[in-house]
């Protein structure tokens, strides 16, 4: 029963014949590495095997695999932890073994509120030296909602980096700010010239994909090059895509959500010249942090799509046949805590963060 269920909810959402079945926790054990963690958003391995991981109040730590947590690295610029925003995403140079360059994201403080910004610095010791801010979004607003901020380096050197619509729906569709889109900039944040809207009057150079409304999943799949993004959605209506240059992805003129409210924002899940999603879910799962697996620990997992469930409190396998979603499993129901990122470790294990006062950084391995 609870089978057909599950298919018959993913049918009626467009889907097709995938279902989502509870994984048996027998096939996988979590060992916690470090706990403490206020309210971590996302991790970055150095090539020594410790984790870089951000907490949100505006701390960047480093964690070893026995699980000491350092003292806050400093150097970091002024940062504002509202809402949603603070110290969110981190990620290394493709070159950190020469350069030792760090990326992160996080809420800028400015003029007219707050705007999702990247910094990248030189890591020595407990230290950032030489931080620049080499990302601004336009304009900054006011409030503390959508706010992005995932980064990942694409197969070319060129770092893109996701930004909320900032609570203002109406924006995701004009180019002429950052708001709802995806930047692409080059990794000292100039703008490549081969970006879908560079010499536009109408639309700014940064941008590479418009029409998101929160974007707080990117992940390259290494067998295409090609990356991936997910989406919040409002009520129902999160999304999986695969981001395409100059595509928009159709928040708000099209969705499958509806306001928090239960109104209708658009009686539109299609339009054309506008882009479909490879997966959506309603009801919302909250999707945050995302992973291709291509590991050695869990063979079967392999090229497999993993997505942290903040609502749901789980994380989420997507088994792929190319683009095409073939199933899904919930992993980790067991732990009832909002999976905040989830990355596939150079040692081959997967890993989470927990998003908590008391946050966890968890690695998953074979039982």
């Amino acid at each position: 029963m609870r089978l057909i269920l599950f298919m018959t909810a993913f049918m009626a959402a467009g889907l097709g014949p995938a279902f989502a079945a509870d994984s048996a926790p027998s096939a996988y054990r979590t060992v916690t590495v470090a706990k403490g963690l206020e309210h971590p958003w996302g991790m970055a391995f150095l090539p020594d095997g410790r984790i870089l991981v951000t907490e949100r109040p505006g701390r960047l730590r480093i964690v070893s695999l026995k699980g000491d947590i350092s003292p806050p690295l400093r150097g970091l610029p002024k940062i504002t932890a509202l809402g949603q925003g603070g110290l969110l995403d981190v990620a290394l140079h493709p070159d950190f073994k020469s350069n030792r360059l760090v990326y992160f994201s996080f809420s800028e403080p400015g003029a007219g509120g707050l705007g999702t910004a990247v910094a990248r610095g030189r890591l020595e010791g407990n230290a950032l030296l030489e931080v620049q801010t080499i990302f601004r979004q336009k304009p900054k607003l006011e409030g503390g909602f959508h706010f992005g901020s995932r980064l990942v380096f694409a197969p070319d050197g060129t770092l893109y980096i996701s930004m909320g619509d900032r609570g203002r729906m109406e924006r995701a569709q004009d180019t002429g700010n950052h708001q709802g889109t995806i930047a692409r900039v080059n990794d000292d944040g100039s703008i490549p010239k081969d970006n879908p809207f560079v010499g536009r009057a109408d639309a700014l150079p940064e941008i590479y994909t418009y029409g998101n409304r929160n974007v707080q999943g990117m992940a390259l799949n290494p067998r295409t090059g090609i990356v991936w993004a997910q989406e919040h959605g409002p009520k129902g209506g999160d999304e999986v895509n695969i981001l395409k240059s100059g595509a928009n992805y159709g928040w708000s003129a099209i969705t499958y959500g509806t306001d928090y409210d239960g109104t209708a924002i658009s009686d539109l899940t299609a339009k054309q010249g506008m882009e479909q999603p490879v997966l959506h879910w309603t009801p919302s799962i909250a999707p945050s942090g995302m992973a291709f697996y291509e590991g050695d620990k869990f063979p079967h997992w392999k090229g497999d799509l993993f997505v942290g469930a903040l609502k749901d409190r789980h994380l989420r396998r997507i088994d792929l046949d190319g683009d095409k979603v073939v199933r899904q499993e919930i992993l980790l129901k067991e732990l009832r805590a909002r999976i905040r990122d989830v990355r596939s470790g150079p040692d081959g294990f997967l890993w989470v963060l927990t998003d908590a006062p008391d946050g966890k950084l968890i690695r998953i391995e074979p039982k």
